[in-house]
């Protein structure tokens, strides 16, 4: 059975460039995989703002409906691990990629693919979170899995105003971290210090051009979401044995350093890559967020649009003027 349902659509013209609107949509439409679920709410990612002006790093074919994270319940299901009526997760794989993503009302997914929500999360609350709260998650993961403690030294978090590094900021100081916010908005110091920063810094003082392979001590740990020469400085600056977690490239993706960091101080540099994130730590990472780690924060951290107005918000995010998490309600009319 087919049904109508509502969807942020990216078509390409004739000219080669790109469209987006909200259109009807058919569920005979979407991937023959064997869970279709009803969305109740999305998260906006830069991944997602990239699918939604026509990037074919990220999206081979057209028309497309972005959305890499999705929440809701099973409206039908050939996999006997799932019900209809089941509340759910799903977020990164190849969802809002080459598969029809949370933009829209439905989406139709492989059963390996899905998070059951776990106890002590709302449907809402696990897309406050979204790929991007599951990716400083994951990071934080591993400090503390490589011997990152509180009692260790301050933790810096870079891009602290954006969606991974915000919830990094609340998580950590969650955890009793000093944690140091590296931003170059700097008008949100405010904010900043709302999700428990102790200190925030310009970012303009991560950098460092006089060649020396080691600058001075100052990190236990780091979790860095933007790459680029930024995280060469923060490798060169982090204490003995520390370990830095990185996950983005906002400031591209080679990484210039030495060896020196790595022999002379044994710190450790730790790639997180939350969408091929295996089902079992997967799992243990949105327990964690449901029980744990649970914060208060998630309210000033997010706001909340619906698909009508999330064009705005993708022109926003693609600008840098982004403060925190976009919640995306899925309207079902």
């Amino acid at each position: 059975m087919s049904n109508p349902f509502k969807a942020l659509v990216v078509e390409e013209t004739d000219n080669g460039n790109f469209e987006r609107s909200v259109r009807q949509r058919s569920t005979a439409d979407l991937p023959d995989y064997e869970v279709l679920i009803e969305v109740h709410y999305s998260a906006l990612n830069y991944k997602d703002a990239l699918s939604a002006t026509g990037n074919k790093g990220v999206t081979q074919e057209f028309p497309h409906t972005p959305g890499v994270d999705a929440a809701g319940v099973v409206a039908e299901s050939n996999d006997e691990r799932f019900s209809r009526g089941d509340e759910v997760i799903v977020t990164s794989f190849d969802l809002g990629q080459n598969t029809d993503g949370g933009f829209g009302h439905y989406i139709r997914v492989p059963g390996d693919w899905i998070v059951p929500l776990p106890d002590g999360l709302t449907l809402r609350e696990s897309m406050m979170w979204g790929t991007a709260g599951f990716t400083a998650a994951y990071g934080v993961h591993h400090l503390m899995e490589n011997g990152c403690e509180p009692e260790t030294g301050p933790v810096l978090v870079t891009g602290a105003t954006g969606g991974v590094g915000s919830l990094a900021v609340a998580l950590l100081a969650h955890n009793n971290f000093e944690v140091t916010a590296a931003t170059g908005k700097m008008d949100q110091q405010e904010y900043l210090e709302s999700l428990g920063a102790k200190e925030i810094i310009n970012r303009n003082t991560l950098t460092d051009d006089s060649g020396r392979p080691l600058l001075g001590s100052k990190w236990a740990g780091a979790l860095d979401t933007v790459g680029g020469d930024m995280l060469d400085v923060v490798l060169r600056q982090t204490q003995h044995n520390g370990t830095v977690a990185c996950c983005g490239n906002i400031l591209g993706g080679q990484l210039h350093t030495s060896i020196y960091p790595f022999i002379l101080r044994g710190i450790g540099l730790i790639g997180i890559d939350s969408g091929m994130c295996k089902m079992p730590m997967r799992k243990t990472i949105w327990n964690q967020l449901a029980t744990d780690w649970k914060i208060s924060t998630l309210d000033a951290i997010c706001r909340e649009c619906t698909l009508s107005n999330l064009n705005e918000e993708i022109d926003t995010i693609l600008a840098g003027k982004q403060v925190g998490k976009v919640l995306v309600k899925v309207e079902t009319d």
